[in-house]
């Protein structure tokens, strides 16, 4: 990840944190997709740091099918309970990966749930 994409990230984040304006948290989670795997990693971290601000963006993915191996992971992460039964709907999805992700993303809300049951959380 070169120094102006990092630059755009934190910009972004700084954005979407101050005033919540969802097309820089949209652009967060298009930086999912990015062919560069410190973008991927940095756009994921910030969309779970967001918490439950990133839950909307996360649910508008999930339904335009974007990104859903990474988005149903963060899911999981930041306690998106109310996304469950889309999880678990992507756990028969035709792509492994993608319900391989909603089955990890299933997991970690059960770990939100009891945490002294898991590590992670």
């Amino acid at each position: 990840m070169g120094p102006l994409q990092a630059a755009r990230l934190f910009a972004l984040r700084s954005v979407w944190s101050a005033t919540g304006l969802r097309s820089a948290g949209r652009a967060l989670v298009d930086a999912l997709g990015s062919p560069d795997e410190g973008v991927r990693s940095v756009a994921g971290m910030f969309l779970v740091q967001g918490g439950k601000r990133a839950e909307p963006l996360i649910a508008e993915a999930i339904h335009r099918r974007q990104n859903l191996p990474t988005v149903a992971v963060i899911a999981g992460d930041i306690g998106a309970f109310r996304l469950e039964p889309e999880l678990r709907r992507l756990t028969a999805d035709a792509d492994p990966e993608v319900a391989q992700a909603a089955r990890d993303g299933l997991r970690i809300l059960a770990a939100h749930q009891n945490p002294g049951s898991s590590q992670r959380g």
